[in-house]
């Protein structure tokens, strides 16, 4: 952050809410990006092991363990993830929609823009033979081959994989299995190639909903199969990136080698050689001392426990605070036949899972090269399957899916609608056979014939707590007080809010709890609604609650104030058209709330927005219930 401006802060009341300004960051202009663009419509301190041992990812002394784990430690929330819009408007699935599917034959180019330079990128497949395509068959009685952690393998499984790697990149360019055309892959379900069957004028896009996880699960299942075809090894498994642990927080080495085909030269170099930042992807390790400053910074190694811990709440944050249903895990719902971008409980409107808008952004931001425009290979959807490193850290992505599956709650499993399971894909497979896979091919990595290797998940032993008690801040005799003395600032806001430079405090009233007999099943939320931004825009923002508002340090994921963050990373849209994108986040407060002791007798909840990256403009901001 930015050192700290002691100004007067600003209060603006409306009828549920009011608004102020905060001095994290310096004051700069509040330019609407409206003036710019049109909007689019449409702590933990056991000591971990670096050891593990091939097997199921979740073996009887995990799942052991989680049992034993108290319901208080395993709250389920979110943070950073999002609930569909529809279920707060109508049941989406009372409409008549069809699953997505992707037109083969109107395959076109993909589009990369940045506002000011625009290229066209070829993506689609090889010309398909025969004009035939197979139905996609789980294998049957097969051997269940273990991904390894990448930092663990050693050097004969190296050899192997590099082999392989090697003679995917050496096949004919025209082969729909050569590394190139497996990479495009990637750039063509998320860069606008495809429209979808029935409706070409929809572009189909896997990102920012229920599409992510089942596409890239056998995106990366098919990259495998290759690679096991290529060097005769039907058991062959690819390494994960195990970003989640300390022990694998830094790029693995194997991928920095500039002589192995492992290799990929557009990256951050340097990040190669430290610990990943999982909320945001910049890296924090500074310098150690700076005497001009007067004092001694932190030293590298204690800024290295700093960044481990703060990862392992991100996780914790996104995986078992922020994940209760499959809405918040896997993201909104994607739903092709959509006949009027005005119909809210059809347009598909893009809002990803817990995981996707978090640490698989963030890793994404942190081996990105620094390359503007385009931010090539991993810092780009369109270019971030060219990086061997990308199948790795997807990989870890899909396991996240797995272990997700295994925690604790009633309400961690899968959507069970037709729409979703219909929902198809397009691969080649190891004999160059165009395959189509349906969404409920793939709920099972067991049933596709691998798991994970079994590491330690130290996450789980990272539950936020309280900054420090802060008895009346928004509660009680003491609220009307304090927003009495915020309500004399002299800067006046309001909606719709540019998030650019300056941290915003805004009050929101609390509506009253629904009378239901299954209150288990209503999750207080904090729908942040109308966020617009460039799609092509790297953004990032942090979002807490009742935070201490005259601490200058905004919080962090450590903190049980801190409720999640919205991050985008560019993904491209049709050259010259409106780039703007709108949508909208849905954090879950339920377990915070709890955490900080706030009763449901309080009316209001102070949140407070802290600009990491980019700017937004935020429509409206309220308190919801949803089930």
């Amino acid at each position: 952050m930015g050192s700290t401006v002691n100004s007067p802060s600003t209060l603006l009341t409306l009828p549920n809410f009011s608004i102020q300004t905060s001095t994290f960051l310096p004051k700069t202009s509040q330019r609407s990006i409206f003036q710019k663009k049109k909007p689019f419509n449409f702590n933990s301190k056991t000591v971990v092991s670096c050891k593990a041992s091939n097997g199921k990812q979740n073996d009887a002394d995990h799942t052991s363990f989680l049992n034993r784990f108290d319901r208080r430690d395993i709250l389920l929330g979110l943070g950073g993830g999002l609930y569909g819009a529809t279920s707060l408007v109508r049941d989406p699935f009372a409409l008549a929609v069809v699953p997505i599917e992707p037109e083969l034959s109107s395959c076109g180019e993909s589009t990369v823009d940045t506002g000011k330079t625009c290229m066209n990128v070829p993506c689609c497949p090889p010309e398909l033979k025969d004009s035939k395509i197979i139905d996609f068959e789980p294998p049957l009685g097969c051997k269940i081959r273990y991904r390894p952690a990448a930092h663990l393998v050693d050097r004969d499984y190296l050899y192997k994989f590099e082999l392989a790697m090697e003679r995917m990149k050496a096949l004919p360019v025209d082969d729909p299995r050569n590394f190139m055309q497996q990479a495009n892959i990637h750039c063509a379900y998320c860069n606008g190639a495809y429209s979808q069957v029935g409706f070409p004028d929809q572009k189909l896009e896997v990102h920012y909903s229920w599409l992510f996880f089942p596409f890239h699960r056998m995106y990366l299942y098919f990259f495998e199969r290759i690679l096991g075809k290529l060097i005769g090894d039907p058991d062959f498994a690819m390494p994960f990136w195990n970003w989640d642990s300390p022990c694998g927080m830094t790029m693995p080495q194997i991928y920095l080698d500039p002589y192995s085909p492992l290799y990929d030269e557009n990256r951050n170099l340097e990040h190669q050689h430290v610990l990943v930042n999982l909320n945001d992807g910049k890296s924090v390790i500074k310098q150690e001392k700076n005497e001009e400053d007067g004092f001694d910074k932190l030293t590298k190694r204690e800024q290295e426990r700093e960044q481990i811990k703060s990862n392992l709440y991100v996780m914790y944050q996104q995986m078992v605070r922020s994940a209760k249903t499959a809405s918040c895990f896997h993201g909104a719902a994607y739903l092709g036949g959509c006949v009027s971008e005005t119909d809210i409980g059809c347009t598909p409107e893009p809002r990803g899972g817990t995981i996707e808008n978090g640490a698989h952004i963030a890793v994404h931001k942190f081996v990105g090269a620094k390359n503007p425009p385009y931010n090539e290979d991993m810092g780009n959807f369109y270019s971030a399957g060219r990086d061997p490193l990308f199948y790795a850290h997807h990989g870890n992505v899909d396991r996240m899916w797995n272990i997700w599956k295994t925690l604790q709650g009633k309400k961690r499993r899968d959507f069970d609608q037709d729409v979703w399971l219909n929902s198809s894909f397009l691969f080649y497979d190891e004999n160059a056979n165009m395959v189509r896979v349906k969404v409920r091919d793939c709920l099972d990595s067991k049933t596709l014939g691998y798991d994970y290797q079994s590491v330690d998940i130290p996450w789980l032993r990272s539950k936020p707590t309280p900054r420090r008690s802060r008895p009346g801040v928004g509660r009680g005799q003491d609220q009307g007080q304090d927003v009495l003395a915020r309500r004399k600032s002299k800067y006046l806001r309001r909606f719709p809010i540019v998030l650019d430079k300056v941290a915003v405090r805004i009050e929101i009233l609390r509506p009253k709890k629904p009378i239901n007999k299954k209150k288990d099943d209503k999750e207080e939320v904090l729908v942040l609604q109308n966020i617009q931004l460039d799609r092509n825009d790297s953004v990032q923002f942090d979002v807490s609650i009742n935070d201490d508002e005259d601490d200058d340090n905004p919080c962090k994921p450590e903190d049980a104030e801190f409720v999640g963050s919205f991050s985008n990373l560019p993904h491209g849209d049709d050259c010259h058209s409106e780039a703007m994108l709108s949508t909208n986040l849905y954090l879950p407060l339920s377990d915070a709330l709890e955490d900080l002791k706030i009763p449901s007798e309080d009316r209001f909840i102070v949140v407070t927005l802290v600009p990491k990256e980019g700017e937004v403009s935020i429509g409206n901001i309220k308190i919801d219930y949803v089930c």
